[in-house]
């Protein structure tokens, strides 16, 4: 581990998925060398610190992919999924006593999980606030009497008992909530008001530019004028658009483009051979174009790749198709951060990604994965800028559909309008200490 000189934070994720990683890559500059640590990677770690964490993510990796299996494969996750489920919010009680996911996870550290970590961190002067996108660093740090601030960032729209300690009333952890039903649902948890902060998820500034979103507004008016070909949005809501976004270009500049996710565990990809069957013949013609974000690993990509060679599109490739790969995570984030200035609609399952709709980016939604997706589905559909996937066979007619009734349009400005895009500064204020920082949640959120 390096210095802390002249930094901010300590920097926290795990690899698991992605999802932890995408949390925390916005903040990396607050970081020593401008670099995200991983809690179950990195040098020096203990073997069984190491063991633990790999028996986990294994694991994870496992049941995500059990959906697929014929049979049981349902029954398989469902089991999983009840051992981490979100509790119905009403009616509002006290949520505070551990549940058996909490005390498992306590038991650990108890045994010494995560103590050589917290111990490095310690010794590095001078001390430094630590900010996790993921629960367990932030307790071992408490358990282990970390000196300096905790703080814990929720990347998902509800969350369950796990990421509170089994004390929340007197823990020194402080929480970044994306949305106020995960300041609501912590205070039913038993976290006092004082430690959440509504800051809103951290997105790429790349992606926003400046506090005015200049980069924002620029990239959603391109967009705006592939996802309205009729007018019938503008028509309606000029006066909106022209306030919130300006003046909207006659011409984007790229062809109409979906870009589609494939999660870190690849369960996404058959969907992806399905969408690009049903899309062929406008590629082909080059009118829509298809980006297929599949991550650092070679499987999924090479999986696209037959398909695409298949289908007959090889010659369409970095052009009419498109698949963001990396060996390294932070240059992965960096290709699909660029890649989404020029995506017109966003195909993922209900991931931490639902958060980037509020980059004014439409959002269909793939079957979810878990409590916390089914949590971001819901609150992707009350903002109404996602909707769920229709059969992916089918897509050259639902989709266009869509298109020519201005539906994308209105998602667009939806999750721009409703969603909150500067949770990564407001985030990166409150660490700094720039006044955010003794505020209520809501004033975090109005400031």
């Amino acid at each position: 581990m390096t210095s802390a000189a002249n930094q901010h934070a300590w920097v926290i994720a795990v690899d698991m998925g992605y999802g932890h990683q995408r949390t925390a890559y916005p903040l990396r500059d607050l970081s020593p060398d401008g670099a995200v640590l991983l809690a179950n990677n990195y040098a020096g770690m203990p073997d069984d610190d190491r063991n633990i964490w790999d028996r986990t993510r294994r694991f994870y990796e496992l049941m995500s992919n059990t959906q697929r299996l014929p049979v049981v494969g349902n029954a398989l996750f469902n089991a999983f999924d009840a051992v981490q489920r979100i509790l119905r919010f009403y009616p509002r009680r006290d949520l505070s006593g551990p549940d058996w996911n909490l005390k498992a996870v306590y038991s650990l550290i108890e045994s010494g999980w995560g103590r050589d970590l917290i111990e490095r961190l310690r010794t590095a002067s001078p001390t430094l606030p630590l900010v996790t996108s993921f629960f367990v660093p932030a307790f071992m740090a408490e358990f282990f009497d970390y000196p300096g601030d905790i703080y814990c960032i929720v990347c998902d729209a509800d969350i369950a008992r796990v990421w509170a300690p089994p004390h929340p009333a007197s823990s020194k952890i402080r929480y970044f909530a994306p949305n106020e039903r995960v300041v609501e649902r912590l205070h039913l948890y038993g976290v006092r008001p004082e430690n959440v902060f509504l800051t809103g998820y951290p997105l790429p500034a790349e992606n926003i530019g400046d506090g005015e979103c200049r980069i924002l507004k620029e990239d959603l008016g391109r967009r705006l004028a592939n996802l309205d070909p009729a007018g019938k949005y503008s028509e309606r809501y000029g006066t909106l658009i022209r306030e919130k976004v300006g003046v909207v270009p006659a011409h984007s500049g790229h062809p109409l483009t979906i870009l589609f996710t494939i999660g870190g565990a690849g369960a996404q990809k058959e969907i992806a051979s399905q969408l690009l069957r049903s899309l062929r013949d406008r590629i082909r013609k080059g009118t829509i174009r298809v980006v297929a974000a599949v991550g650092i690993k070679e499987r999924p990509r090479d999986y696209l790749l037959h398909e695409v060679a298949d289908l007959g599109l090889t010659e369409h490739l970095g052009g009419g198709v498109d698949i963001v790969f990396d060996r390294t995570i932070a240059d992965y984030f960096r290709q699909f951060n660029l890649a989404l200035r020029t995506t017109d609609v966003l195909w993922t399952k209900p991931s931490e990604l639902s958060f980037y709709t509020a980059l004014g980016v439409p959002i269909v939604m793939a079957p979810p994965l878990g409590s916390q997706e089914h949590a971001n589905r819901e609150w992707l559909l009350r903002l109404g800028s996602g909707m769920l996937q229709e059969d992916p066979r089918y897509t050259d007619e639902w989709f266009f559909d869509l298109l020519h009734d201005g539906w994308f349009a209105e998602a667009a400005m939806q999750g721009f309008v409703e969603g909150e895009t500067l949770g990564g500064l407001k985030i990166t204020r409150i660490v700094q200490g720039a006044g955010a920082g003794s505020q209520p949640a809501r004033l975090v959120q109005d400031g």
